[in-house]
Order: structure tokens, then sequence, then C-alpha cells
């Protein structure tokens, strides 16, 4: 009788320090070396995956400008380009027309193309543009590229992807990360 109870006893107390050992050693603090070491590996991780996007973002956006430099070549045409990027080349300018400034109200006939020569949009399909220049959701290349002529102007704009449509395209009929051509007419 006594070795009975004395086993009823024991393998109770047995699991009760089992799970006690168990909860204080699963809960504890974790060591500062891991934890630093983790970190670390972190860092180094992301700082090497920034680096990686800003090497692939510097060969695009080389990529695009060499796409471009081929068209000014290969079309013989004396573009000027600006710091933001945009070249512009008046084909046709204005005898006595003023510049153009935000806040100035333009209408513009226009041809928007691919450097490849797809047509997009055009105002023989879309309408005229008009538009306050700075103010309307027109890409910012238009905006910007249009200082630099004076009304009555014909001349062609070269827009670099991030003054047109961006990493996504129109969603429409120009692609991703695309230059434009925007062929305009400024009344």
């Amino acid at each position: 009788m006594i070795r009975k109870s004395y086993t009823s006893l024991f393998y109770p107390a047995l699991i009760f320090c089992s799970i006690l050992l168990f909860s204080l050693t699963s809960c504890g603090p974790k060591e500062p070396k891991e934890k630093v070491k983790t970190d670390h590996t972190q860092n180094i991780n992301e700082a090497e995956l920034k680096n990686q996007f800003v090497k692939a973002n510097k060969q695009i956006v080389q990529k695009e400008i060499d796409e471009m430099d081929y068209y000014v070549k290969t079309h013989k045409m004396p573009f000027v380009t600006t710091t933001s990027g945009i070249r512009y080349y008046v084909y046709k300018p204005s005898a006595k027309g003023d510049s153009i400034k935000d806040g100035d109200e333009i209408v513009m006939n226009f041809r928007v193309s691919l450097l490849d020569g797809t047509e997009c949009y055009s105002s023989k399909t879309e309408g005229k543009k008009t538009f306050i220049v700075g103010n309307e959701d027109l890409e910012s290349g238009i905006h910007r590229g249009v200082k630099y002529l004076k009304h009555g102007d014909k001349a062609l704009l070269l827009i670099p992807s991030h003054l047109a449509h961006g990493l996504l395209g129109d969603m429409n009929k120009i692609p991703p990360q695309m230059p434009i051509i925007y062929d305009v007419e400024i009344y």
C-alpha cells in the first residue's frame, strides 16, 4: 500500500516539474548574440537588396537614355536636351508667338507615339487638348516641355518615361517604362 501511494505521488510531481522546467527554458529571453547576428544579417540583406534595386534602376534609366539618343541620331534632328531629360525640337517656329509659362491656357493639336513610330493617341481621334500649364492632370513632361515653346510653334517633345506614364504605362496603349514623343502644334 505504501508503494502504491508513493507511485501515485511521484508521477504527478514529475509531470509538474517537467512542465515547469519546459516553461522556464522556452520562455526565457533570447541570447543577445543571436539577435545581433540576425539584425546584422538583416541589415546586410536590406543594404544588398537596396543596392541591387539602385543598380537595376540605373540600368533601366541608361537603356532609356540610349533609346532616346538612338532616336535623335537616326532622325537627325537637332533636339535640345533639358535638365529634366525632356528633349525638344521646334521644327516650325512661331514668328511672333509669346513664350508659354505656368498658368497659361493653351490649346494644341497633338500626336503621341512610341519611339518605334507606333501612334498611340492624336487630336484627330481625341480632339484638341486644352489645358492650363502646370495645373491639369496630364503627363508632367507635357507641362514642362511646352514651357520651352511659344504660341504658334510646331515641335517634337521627347519625354522620358518618368515624366510620361512611368512604371505602369497608361494601362492602355503606352507600355510600362516607355519614353513617348509628342508632336505638338500650340495655338
